[in-house]
């Protein structure tokens, strides 16, 4: 395939990675190309912060578990906190259940238009999680966008790793999302995902900034403290 953004990462690391992880808690994707990007993308994901946790913040990191693909129309929808996940959604449930899920109709829609989409899904929400081992003053209010900053740190760090590779059209795939999928206002309140410009730019900020750009403009992360998990 064209356009794809690849992991080279060897059959024994990526055992590993998922054995650390946990596996997928409610069945592994199918083996199909759409599959197979969302697993290299968790474990790209998860590798990134195994290897540079420490340099940002204090404790262990400890990965959140990978639930995987759900039928949000299924009568079986899994749960969070006892409601059921959305239809055509992705989530990190922050529960003490601590695992991240996306609907296979909402990855299938946004593959069409180029596989970055479901890279751009995973680093997301793997974000939220990211946030929900934070102490509050490292969060921000604008929490979607702080996630859409940190997908582009995690993307970002995991291509200069050499573990991501960032082919022609990856990148506009991924802006080409966020503004398909942002608020048709700017961000004003929590629970809002922001606007085009503002998801681009916060996306961008991780790039360029790394997780360092993500964090509140007072704190620095020399020192910066992390929860027990």
């Amino acid at each position: 395939m064209t356009h794809q953004l690849r992991m080279r990462v060897c059959a024994v690391l990526a055992i590993a990675v998922l054995a650390v992880s946990g596996g997928y808690a409610y069945g592994a994707p199918a083996r199909d190309d759409m599959g197979q990007d969302i697993e290299t993308a968790v474990q790209g994901v998860d590798a990134y912060w195994d290897a540079h946790w420490s340099e940002f913040f204090t404790q262990t990191y400890v990965p959140p578990t990978v639930l995987g693909e759900y039928d949000g129309a299924s009568a079986d929808v899994p749960t969070c906190g006892g409601e059921p996940l959305d239809d055509d959604n992705a989530q990190y449930c922050a529960t003490a259940e601590d695992y991240v899920a996306w609907d296979t109709d909402l990855m299938r829609f946004g593959y069409r238009y180029g596989d970055a989409f479901v890279y751009l899904v995973v680093a997301h929400e793997w974000g939220h999680a990211i946030q929900n081992r934070l102490d509050a003053q490292l969060q921000t209010m604008d929490a979607e966008l702080q996630a859409d900053c940190l997908a582009g740190a995690e993307l970002e760090g995991a291509a200069q790793d050499g573990t991501v590779v960032f082919e022609a059209g990856d990148v506009d795939e991924v802006y080409t999302a966020l503004v398909r999928d942002a608020d048709k206002t700017p961000w004003t309140k929590e629970g809002d995902h922001g606007s085009a410009s503002e998801r681009v730019d916060a996306f961008t900020l991780g790039q360029e900034l790394g997780v360092d750009g993500c964090l509140p403009d007072e704190v620095s992360t020399e020192g910066a403290a992390a929860l027990d998990r």
